[in-house]
């Protein structure tokens, strides 16, 4: 049975093809303006990349912000519900999953099934998502992408005590004319996202093993945040965007 699930979030959608709870073909896309062009093309680069028609598949299923207004799918799951399943089909053993996204971050208890348990959501402080990470990159100088590596190699930890995006940003910049190295300045702004995340994430209680999905998963810098701060291993699958509309394949299989 061919099954599509697709991420609409705030930043980008994601569409994974699945055949009996194995990723055939995925696809990523900027949501853009249009949503419903958006979706549609994420759709068409998943199947061409699939080798497969419209018509081969079987179940549509939506995930993410946006997805009470997809057109075509066929029924939608939570983002929590998605990330559940996602993760447990690719990690048995894992127990508790954070997703922290542009706009939002997510922490989700599960059970051995891919069942939520428990969950909570940060979704009304930027300071713990990406867009957050993304402002402060912007306002040292580098790109999202370069902001982990740079912390990497950060050698003394500094205290951001800012806690709204917009002073975060005056306080980097102070940061910079006082001379402060860069890489110092990095890993206080990913240290200070992965505070956020870490205080919804006590607040639920965890159990390993402990996983971490969504964009932010990408960025190295901000994982070994979450390490130091948890005191724990954290296991980052393989394209950690694409979990949630894994998810929501699976879910659309059932």
């Amino acid at each position: 049975m061919i099954a599509a699930g697709i991420d609409i979030g705030a930043k980008t959608i994601k569409v994974v093809l699945a055949d009996d709870g194995r990723m055939l073909a995925k696809a990523l896309v900027p949501a853009g303006l249009d949503t419903t062009a958006a979706n549609q093309q994420a759709l068409d680069e998943a199947l061409a990349a699939a080798g497969l028609s419209r018509e081969k598949v079987d179940q549509f299923t939506a995930t993410g912000t946006g997805r009470k207004d997809c057109a075509f799918t066929d029924r939608e799951i939570t983002e929590v519900g998605a990330a559940a399943k996602g993760i447990v089909r690719l990690l048995k053993s894992c127990r508790s999953v954070v997703d922290v996204g542009a706009e939002e971050g997510r922490m989700v208890r599960c059970n051995e099934h891919g069942k939520v348990v428990d969950f909570a959501y940060n979704e009304k402080c930027a300071a713990g998502a990406g867009t957050f990470a993304e402002g402060m990159a912007r306002a040292l100088g580098v790109s999202l992408e370069e902001l982990g590596p740079l912390s990497l190699k950060s050698q003394q930890a500094l205290q951001m005590n800012a806690q709204c995006a917009v002073f975060a940003e005056s306080e980097v910049v102070t940061l910079i004319h006082a001379k402060t190295p860069r890489e110092d300045i990095a890993r206080a702004v990913l240290d200070a996202v992965a505070s956020r995340i870490i205080s919804m994430v006590r607040k639920v209680g965890f159990e390993k093993d402990f996983a971490l999905i969504g964009g932010m998963a990408l960025n190295p810098g901000f994982v070994e945040a979450m390490k130091r701060g948890l005191e724990t291993d954290v296991y980052v699958p393989e394209d950690p965007e694409y979990i949630g509309a894994f998810g929501a394949a699976l879910a659309a299989a059932e």
